[in-house]
């Protein structure tokens, strides 16, 4: 197994991951980033509900599997990017996030989704008037980091979710379950939805909720 593969666990049913994104704001039309694709459980579902996607995936191997298995299933509006994913550049036009990462880097997915950077522990955001933000992102995360994120006075609020929630809605969307995964995370874990306040919220969606656990 690949050194930094070691904390990523992956979804098992294609079935699934078509639930999970039928519970995002995902759209035909859309652009979409699957960061940490992996062979392709989420980029091949993806690629069935939006209009492109970019799979991001830094071991060249995989890659390769992820290209024949799009081949295979007569996929062809999905461009995969060989490398880390903090070198990847960015859309200038709306785009979205759908992606279930390595745990190891969920903050410096937001990190660079967000133009930030981290400073001796302290978070800043960095200038760059031609940095687009994504619409919307959706994120398998541990669930105490997402709490975190959440704006809410049942518990503490990192500066990360601070600084998310001047442009974003956030909240958890779906648990998930070990048995989901291979290998099985062990620690819960949840699908995280953070959208921005100018995209119409959904009928009954309040800012800043968190589902119960």
């Amino acid at each position: 197994m690949r050194k930094f593969q070691l904390d990523q666990n992956f979804l098992k049913s294609p079935k699934l991951a078509l639930f999970l994104i039928g519970h995002s704001n995902i759209k035909k039309r859309d652009l979409v980033i699957d960061l940490g694709a992996g062979s392709g459980v989420i980029t091949s579902a993806l690629a069935r509900r939006c209009k492109k996607v970019i799979a991001v995936e830094k071991d060249p191997e995989t890659a390769k599997k992820l290209q024949a298995n799009l081949e295979r299933q007569k996929i062809s509006n999905v461009e995969i990017f060989v490398g880390d994913l903090r070198e990847l550049k960015l859309p200038n036009e709306p785009y979205k996030i759908f992606a279930n990462p390595p745990f190891s880097l969920s903050a410096e997915v937001f990190y660079k989704l967000l133009n930030l950077e981290n400073r001796d522990g302290q978070i800043a955001e960095l200038e760059n008037k031609n940095h687009r933000r994504p619409d919307a992102i959706y994120l398998i995360l541990q669930k105490q980091l997402a709490l975190k994120l959440i704006i809410t006075e049942r518990h503490y609020t990192s500066q990360l979710g601070r600084i998310l929630a001047k442009n974003y809605a956030t909240r958890i969307r779906l648990p998930l379950k070990e048995t989901d995964f291979t290998p099985p995370p062990h620690v819960p874990t949840v699908l995280f939805e953070a959208k921005q306040f100018t995209l119409s919220p959904e009928p009954g969606t309040a800012q800043h909720n968190c589902n119960p656990s």
